[in-house]
Parts: structure tokens; C-alpha cells; sequence
């Protein structure tokens, strides 16, 4: 049950309780930059940190392509196949980095991607969606949908056979839009279909859209408020600069105007110290008990949101990406399952 039975999950993990010892007491927050402008030069070199953990695994190509957009514009898709394809075509997976709908880039999931491609054979999209305040809402958004549906039209040319699992999957703004999409593909029944939706660390249901019946559970935006890395006037930062229409399901899947019922199979995972850990914990809920989908729940108690890739040197954020990997296997194992 979501509520004050959830509410020691923020109890500090000890490894990173000794962690912030180490760091004087105190850890990033992003909310205390000065200017999105500022802290996307921090975020690129934490992400490349991150990555740099694990290197660059054998057998995986990498190239860019360019994805015409509904606006004439075109943006980046970085494209990981393995160097030698299985028979008859590779699972797909779309990615979608987090940073607030205003931070990040290619560099944000490319761990992710190659482990991937490495570990499960996909082929990966990396989708390097335009940002706000440049581009303000719906038009990040808008490229993550208009991304899926032209690799869920040109998979043949990516080497890549859906009908083997075709995934969909974001990290904190990033799933807000895999969910947004996960949506969209139900509703517009895209082919081919979707077989799987990845949302880890996902923002779904802003404060001010709360439901009354929820309120009592949604109590992780103010326990968390001062957690560090994302805090909730980090929170505030990156809404200000996104400006999205707060009636609008495009910003608040959770209250997608048709239900989720037929959603595909979704992984999630949720940090204790998350101001978004309990609408992700909610939402998790309300797919398994309420519309009867498949879920996968990965929960990681004491530790602030994105954790592991401000911090990868700890034991838990390594094993954060092996889980990652696993959960998205799991994925795959429904498809196999069918």
C-alpha cells in the first residue's frame, strides 16, 4: 500500500549515508544552480562519468541518423545494433533521457543503450529530443512520439524485428514521456505494437493535479522536498522552463483521459528519497491491482532520485544497472511468454 506505510523508504541508505559523510554532509542539488545553462555542463560530465564506469562493450556499433520531426525540423537518433545481427532481426528498444524536459542529451542513455544491445541483443534508439526553454512544451514531448513512430515504421531498415519485443522506456522526464507514449500507442494503435514500457524513476502526476483520492498517498513530494538532486524547487526550476498546459494528458499521463487498461507490460523503477517515488509507486499499483498489466517493480530505499548516475561508484548504483539490464530481460521474457 502506497502512503505512510511507504514512508520509511526514505530512511537513508547506509552506503550512501557514509557517501555524504565523505562529501562533507552534503550532496548536489540541483535546484541550487543558477540557470539550466549552468547545470547542463554539470549533468554532461556526471553522464560521461557514468558511462565511463563500465567502457564501451565489444560487438556494438553506433551511428547517427537524422529523424524528420512533424515541424519540418529534424533531430539526432544515435542507433546501437549488435555488429553481428541475429537471423531474422533484433528486439527494439526506444530511449528516452531524463534532465527535467531542459537538460541531458545523447550522453544520458548511452550506458543504458550499449548495455542493451551488448547483454540482450536490441538495437537501441537514443533519442536526442529538442529541450526547453528553447523548445517548450508539447514539443519534447511531441519528438518522443513522432521518434517512436518512425522506428516503429522504418524497424526493417534498423535490422530490428518488433514482433521479438518492442520497448519503449525513459528515465525520470524521459518516462513521463515513454509513459505519455506507451498511451498514445494503445490509443493510435500503432504497428507494430508496443510490447513493453520501461519507466524508471518516472514523473507522472504533478502536484497540483492530484486527485483528492490520492492525496492521502502523495506523500513523497513533501517528505522528500529537500532530497538531494532533485528537490522540489529543482522541480519547480525545470517546470518553469518547460511550461507545460497542466490540463493537458501530454504532461499528466497518470490521468490519461482513456484509462490504462491494455498497457503493455512496464518495468519501473523508484528511489526512497524521490519526491516522484509515490505517483510512480501509484501508478505501479493501479496497472497491477486496477487494469490487470503485467508489472515489474524495482524499488531502492534511502536513495535520492537518478542516484547512480551522480554517484556510480557505489556498490548500489552498480548493481542499479545490472537491475536495469534484468529488468528490461524481463520485458523480453513476456514477449517470449505470449
Amino acid at each position: 500500500m502506497v502512503g505512510q506505510d511507504t514512508l520509511h523508504l526514505a530512511d537513508v541508505n547506509p552506503e550512501y549515508e557514509q557517501l555524504l559523510q565523505a562529501m562533507g554532509g552534503k550532496a548536489p542539488d540541483l535546484g541550487a544552480f543558477p540557470d539550466v545553462y549552468t547545470l547542463r555542463t554539470f549533468i554532461v560530465e556526471a553522464k560521461k562519468n557514468m558511462t565511463a564506469t563500465i567502457g564501451k562493450p565489444e560487438g556494438v556499433k553506433e551511428e547517427d541518423i537524422q529523424v524528420p520531426m512533424r515541424d519540418g525540423a529534424e533531430i539526432t537518433v544515435r542507433v546501437y545494433s549488435p555488429e553481428k545481427p541475429p537471423s531474422g532481426g533484433s528486439p527494439l528498444i526506444v530511449m528516452f533521457h531524463g534532465g527535467g524536459f531542459v537538460l541531458g542529451g545523447l550522453e544520458n542513455e548511452e550506458l543504458n543503450c550499449r548495455l542493451f544491445c551488448e547483454r540482450l541483443g536490441f538495437v537501441a534508439l537514443n533519442v536526442d529530443y529538442r529541450l526547453a526553454p528553447e523548445h517548450v512544451f508539447p514539443t519534447p514531448v511531441n519528438d518522443c512520439w513522432d521518434a517512436l513512430k518512425w522506428a516503429a515504421a522504418h524497424a526493417s531498415e534498423l535490422n530490428a524485428d518488433p514482433s521479438k519485443g518492442f520497448v519503449v522506456g525513459g528515465i525520470s522526464a524521459g518516462g513521463n514521456m515513454a509513459a505519455v507514449c506507451g498511451h498514445l500507442a494503445r490509443d493510435e494503435k500503432l504497428s507494430p505494437p508496443l510490447t513493453g514500457l520501461f519507466l524508471s524513476i518516472p514523473a507522472l502526476l504533478p502536484k497540483e493535479a492530484v486527485p483528492e483520492k490520492y492525496k492521502s498517498k502523495y506523500l513523497s513530494l513533501e517528505q522528500n522536498k529537500n532530497a538531494a538532486i532533485l528537490s522540489e524547487r529543482a522541480i519547480d526550476l525545470f517546470t518553469s522552463n518547460y511550461k507545460p498546459d497542466p490540463a493537458s494528458p501530454l504532461w499528466v499521463p497518470f490521468l490519461w483521459p482513456t484509462g490504462h487498461a491494455h498497457l503493455p507490460p512496464t518495468f519501473f523503477q523508484i528511489c526512497g528519497q524521490d519526491p516522484f517515488r509515490d505517483e510512480g509507486l501509484l501508478f505501479e499499483e493501479i496497472l497491477r491491482e486496477e487494469c490487470g498489466v503485467k508489472t515489474k517493480l524495482d524499488v531502492y530505499p534511502g536513495l535520492p532520485h537518478s542516484f547512480w548516475s551522480l554517484f556510480p561508484s557505489m556498490e548500489v548504483s552498480r548493481r542499479c544497472v545490472e537491475d536495469t539490464v534484468r529488468g528490461v530481460g524481463w520485458l523480453l521474457e513476456q514477449v517470449k511468454g505470449r
